[in-house]
């Protein structure tokens, strides 16, 4: 029992520095989100999750969840402007399930023809560990239009 004590001690002060490095990250994610919107004059909504959707058009066809497998096309992008990734004009079909976390968010957000923009936080994109071209804990930008929901 006494060496289970300091084990747990341990445990607690790291999941607290975990979590108020991640509160850190999440408000500077936050800053540079904001700034976007204004430098760009969006009209954007905030989600729970720190997600911000730009709805340009909501489009009018089939609805999705975030467990559909969709068509789309779309432009990825950091900040400063410069484009990390691109689909087709015709899109990609994907499964909502198997993207980061902020496209399986915001997709849903339109309907079948629908368009604009998700800002998403690190939290929801590549996180701490970022992945090829897309460094750790940075903001992402996309154009999206929803195609088709299959």
């Amino acid at each position: 029992m006494k060496r289970i004590f300091p084990i747990l001690i341990l445990l607690l002060v790291f999941a607290s520095c975990a979590k108020r490095k991640a509160e850190k990250q999440a408000k500077k994610d936050d800053e540079i989100i904001l700034k976007y919107i204004e430098d760009y004059n969006l009209s954007a909504t905030k989600t729970s999750s720190g997600l911000y959707v730009v709805i340009e058009e909501p489009g009018t066809g089939a609805t999705c969840n975030s467990f559909s497998t969709v068509r789309a096309s779309y432009s990825g992008y950091f900040t400063d402007g410069s484009v990390f990734d691109y689909s087709p004009a015709a899109g990609i079909e994907f499964d909502l399930q198997s993207v980061i976390p902020g496209w399986t968010e915001g997709i849903p957000y339109f309907k079948e023809g629908g368009y604009g923009k998700l800002l998403i936080p690190s939290a929801l994109a590549y996180g701490t560990k970022g992945t090829t071209g897309i460094p750790p804990n940075t903001v992402l930008i996309f154009d999206v239009a929803l195609l088709e929901v299959l």
